[in-house]
């Protein structure tokens, strides 16, 4: 089964400005690169920047940081896959509401996986910072959750 694609079309909004089509689109761009093409070259290649400021405390910070911690979760879970639902853009924050999967058999399935909610601030049409919440679906998740939680990784606060 082949990865989501990010549907920027499906989901822009017509009354989105010159500047937050722009943002939106640079993040899908991203998070199709990232999370669902898994080709960590390119996004470091496109979207590496110093100033990218991480806070979900549980991702290290810095494009690089959230590369390896994405290649070691595609590791664990090969079949790891990241559905956009929905895109919400205002000025330079840009949020997506998404299903995300740890197995291709689960896509789809409302009751597996997490309902993740993330959010991006783009400084100049590049990614600035990043924050995310996430609800686990199911028990698996849920283990998943309990046991990966508690290690902080950054210390740049969570709002």
């Amino acid at each position: 089964m082949a990865s989501p694609m990010v549907d920027f079309k499906a989901l822009e909004r017509l009354e989105w400005s010159e500047v937050e089509r722009d943002n939106a689109q640079t993040v899908a761009e991203f998070v199709q690169l990232l999370m669902n093409e898994h080709d960590f070259d390119q996004v470091r290649d496109k979207f590496s920047t110093e100033s990218y400021i991480q806070h979900n405390r549980a991702i290290p910070d810095g494009i690089g940081g959230l590369i390896a911690y994405v290649a070691q979760l595609v590791k664990r879970f090969p079949g790891y896959s990241y559905d956009v639902l929905q895109i919400l853009a205002s000025g330079d924050r840009v949020v997506f509401h998404s299903h995300v999967t740890l197995k291709a058999a689960h896509r789809g399935n409302q009751k597996k996986g997490f309902v993740v909610f993330d959010m991006w601030k783009v400084e100049d049409g590049r990614i600035a910072n990043h924050w995310d919440a996430l609800q686990p679906l199911d028990l698996t998740s849920r283990l998943i959750t309990l046991l990966g939680g508690g290690r902080i990784r950054n210390d740049n606060g969570i709002y």
